[in-house]
Formats: structure tokens, sequence, C-alpha cells
């Protein structure tokens, strides 16, 4: 994948190497982070939740503020280029249909945990996108934990995540999060799973039409970053059993279909998971 040279925007919030601040009340947002942290990272949602609440025990503390533009660490300019590309991507995509396409607020770059609109984040809960600030949170430690413990390698693995958490705030512009809440959020055929797998083909569209010049090994490292973090994976890699009535995101196998599909055609129509009969 040919990054480098890329476009940037500057629309990222580099908070690295600032103090957690808290954000209090949990809200929805905050169980959504709870079960990201359960399911996908096998962390206790009550950890989760406790760390929210007791981000906002007490006096209320401000948002924390990072530095904001363009960064200088090649890191941090590879999100800003494949961020402002998925960017560039949607834009043309939502003329099409006569919308107006809004850019997350910001991408954030943080250590360890942050306050966040949707309670506290942090690291162990992976790449997340919080619609109640508009913003998708990063901790670029994840991509060691993509291929150290997910065996997800390359340059694409990586664009898969943010194209994919993107994903989500097309999906928050759109209203379909609110659909996926209505549907509740566990069970094989749950909103939560829906929302999951079309953000998975959110990415694939994305990478239907990105100017970075994948090649087709580029898409075998998406696959296999989508593939690492199936639930059913997950849980035999925890050595659970497969257990669909927990499921938040879908197995491997589907995540790497609808992946698939958004590729094939580079068509958002082709992205309805919430009324596919078939996930």
């Amino acid at each position: 994948m040919r990054w480098e040279g890329g476009r940037q925007s500057g629309g990222i919030e580099d908070r690295r190497g600032l103090g957690p601040v808290g954000v209090g009340g949990v809200g929805v947002g905050g169980v959504v982070l709870a079960l990201i942290g359960y399911f996908v990272f096998g962390i206790s949602p009550t950890i989760t939740l406790n760390a929210v609440n007791g981000a906002g025990a007490g006096a209320q503390q401000e948002q924390q503020q990072g530095v904001q533009g363009r960064v200088a660490d090649k890191a941090g300019q590879f999100v800003d280029v494949i961020s402002t590309n998925v960017d560039d991507v949607w834009t043309p995509i939502f003329q099409q249909s006569g919308r107006t396409y809004r850019p997350p607020a910001a991408v954030v770059l943080y250590s360890q945990s942050t306050g966040t609109g949707c309670g506290l984040g942090q690291s162990a809960m992976g790449p997340f996108y919080c619609p109640n600030d508009q913003k998708v949170y990063l901790d670029l430690a994840f991509w060691q934990e993509l291929e150290g413990r997910f065996g997800a390698t390359g340059d694409a693995a990586k664009a898969y995540v943010i194209a994919h958490e993107m994903g989500h705030h097309v999906q928050h512009l759109l209203g379909a999060d609110q659909k996926a809440q209505r549907m509740g959020a566990r069970g094989a055929e749950s909103g939560s799973v829906r929302l999951e797998l079309q953000a998975d083909c959110y990415a694939g569209v994305w990478a239907a039409h990105t100017s970075a010049q994948p090649n087709p090994e580029d898409f075998h490292e998406a696959l296999d970053a989508a593939a690492a973090v199936g639930d059913d994976r997950l849980q035999k890699q925890a050595g659970q059993r497969v257990n669909r009535e927990t499921w938040t995101h879908g197995s491997s196998a589907q995540r790497m279909r609808w992946f698939q599909r958004g590729l094939s055609n580079g068509d958002r129509a082709d992205c309805d998971t919430f009324n596919a009969t078939t996930l």
C-alpha cells in the first residue's frame, strides 16, 4: 500500500503523552465500550464500567484537549493520510445520494487512556468510535497488538481498522447506530453484529475506491485483520466455547465476507446488513 505522500487534512488530535482525564456519565456509549472490552479483549464489562464511573465521580472534569492538526511522526502521518483518504472516498458517495458528508470531529491519538464523550477510553478496549463526540480514538500501541496477538500484519491491516472505525461515523451520520440500538447489543442476529458487519462492508467500500494504490496482497492483509477479530475466533482464543448468543461483532467468516462484499462493487447499497436475511 502506497500511502506516503498522500493528502493529509490535519484532522488529528494528538493526546499522546497526556495524562487521562475522565468524563462524567456512562450512558449508552460507556456500555458500548464495556462490550468492546469484553468481547474483543476479554476484559470484564464491570471493570470497564467501574473505570468509567470512577472517571465521573466527584467534581466534573474538563474534556481533555490535545494538539490539533498535522503530526510530525510517521505513525501519526499514516493515520492522517488514511483517515483523510477515507473522508475523500465518502464525500462523493454521499453527494451522489443528495447528502453531505461531514468528517469526524477528530481522530484522537492517545496513550493508555483518555476522556471521551462516551466515558473513559482505555487502550485495552482497542480502537473505537464515540458517537457522542463524533471522534475516533486510537492508541497506536494497538498496532503491536494487531500483529503480535492477532497475527494481522501490514499497513493494509492497519488501514482496515481505521476505515472500519470511520465506517461507524458514516453509520452515525445515516442513523444506523440508533437502529442497531433498538435491535439489541448481543446475539448473532443482534443490532450490534449488524452494525459491525456493516462497518466492515464500509471498510471494503473504502478499499474499492482508495487512491492509496493497493495491490492484491493488501486485500489479504485487510481480510486477515477482519478475520482476526471475529467473535468465534476470539472466544476460542480465550479458551471459551463458541457461543453465538454473546456475539457483538460477528464471526471471522462473516467479517471477511462483508468486507469483500463492499470491496467487490464499492457500492454502499450492498452493505445493508439490517435487511439481510443471512449475515
